[in-house]
């Protein structure tokens, strides 16, 4: 990897272009509803790499809002997305990936809806310069295979829980209270449609009522901040073929924040995480065998610009017919924050995926992909 590599080149070149644009960010729209107010987010992604791979995706975020006097806040909101095979991310390409109404009270927070589950909800894992192409539970894939399918999907590298995804489920997250926070979910099914009447699909091992835990503690320890959670989800399987059984997720993280200056930030962190589901398949639960990953990462930050390095590593055990599956990763990066609505990052990644029997789309027991990358990332900003 060369500088002078002409990718490289194009990349360097952008920013320029990108502090001209400094002036073009978008504000929220925003428009009285009566007592409440519509708010409209908006983002819009893309990434190019070196593997001559393009991908994005766009969502709006409608949000209807209403605050009392009490402290008390209501509101309904969801959010749409429109992506390619390669911007998927952990929602399986659904158009709709949140739709939820939400109180808000000194008590806590009460959600019901399509919304993520308690572990994902309260998850701390390492540093990521840009959450959209980072090594761990990345949005966009930077390689696919001959069908175009993201080839992460081979063994995702997620190390939040989040075994009950975005199904239709309640949830609840407490104040902060001496630094901890608390959080509860559950879902009856895998259903995605309300008022909770989908089962979800007809699949042996298909899982129901899902329950999540979770518990964040963050705490000052002199100059430095540091915040850890653990999370643990359950399931119960219907339709059991033999040797499978219910979801079992559990993980924990780690992060460290350092203001060395005034401007500058190092900041470090990781997370474990282990499942009975196959390759984090939650149909795919099974009582031998297990998948595992663990990921780590450091940043550096000065002012709009973000330097950082993440590795990961996982495993899934071979169940039934199914082979072992292997994987670790690299990823370097650097990020440059050009207006509250608008990131340019750059940056190299490495994936390595080895199996135990049969073979990867080029015909070989291991597959071994790398290539240099340019994300944009555009967003509405708060009025």
């Amino acid at each position: 990897m060369r500088l002078g590599n002409p990718f490289w080149l194009a990349a360097l070149a952008t920013l320029p272009a990108a502090q001209a644009a400094l002036a073009q960010t978008v504000p929220q729209p925003i428009w009285p509803v009566g007592n409440a107010e519509l708010r409209l987010a908006g983002v819009a992604e893309g990434a190019v790499s070196g593997a001559g791979r393009a991908s994005g995706l766009l969502a709006v975020s409608p949000l209807l809002r209403r605050d009392y006097d009490s402290g008390l806040s209501l509101s309904l909101g969801s959010r749409i997305v429109a992506a390619d095979p390669l911007s998927r991310g952990r929602y399986d390409g659904d158009a709709l990936e949140y739709l939820a109404a939400s109180a808000r009270t000194g008590l806590g927070r009460f959600e019901v809806g399509l919304t993520d589950g308690a572990g994902y909800q309260l998850a701390v894992t390492g540093p990521k310069v840009e959450p959209g192409v980072a090594l761990d539970d990345a949005r966009t894939s930077l390689f696919a295979d001959p069908a175009g399918r993201a080839v992460t999907n081979l063994l995702a590298l997620r190390s939040a829980v989040g075994a009950s995804s975005n199904y239709a489920k309640f949830a609840y997250v407490s104040p902060s209270l001496f630094g901890a926070t608390l959080a509860l979910s559950f879902a009856p099914s895998e259903g995605k449609q309300l008022p909770f009447l989908n089962a979800g699909p007809q699949v042996p091992g298909r899982q129901a009522d899902f329950w999540e835990a979770a518990v964040k503690y963050e705490v000052e320890a002199g100059p430095v901040s540091l915040s850890a959670y653990g999370a643990v989800a359950e399931g119960r399987a219907e339709h059991k073929l033999p040797g499978q059984e219910g979801v079992s997720d559990l993980g924990a993280g780690l992060r460290a924040d350092w203001p060395v200056t005034d401007n500058i930030t190092v900041s470090a962190g990781g997370a474990l995480r282990q499942s009975n589901a196959y390759g984090f398949d939650i149909n795919q639960s099974w009582q031998a065998g297990a998948t595992r990953t663990g990921h780590v990462s450091a940043m550096v930050s000065d002012g709009a610009w973000r330097a950082g390095v993440e590795y990961g590593t996982g495993t899934a055990d071979a169940v039934a017919a199914l082979p072992r599956l292997g994987m670790t990763g690299w990823e370097a990066s650097l990020g440059y924050t050009v207006s509250p609505g608008m990131r340019v990052t750059t940056g190299w990644q490495r994936l390595d995926y080895s199996r135990s029997s049969g073979a990867f789309f080029n015909g070989l027991p291991r597959l071994k992909l790398d290539a240099v990358f340019l994300h944009l990332h555009l967003a509405t900003s708060d009025q």
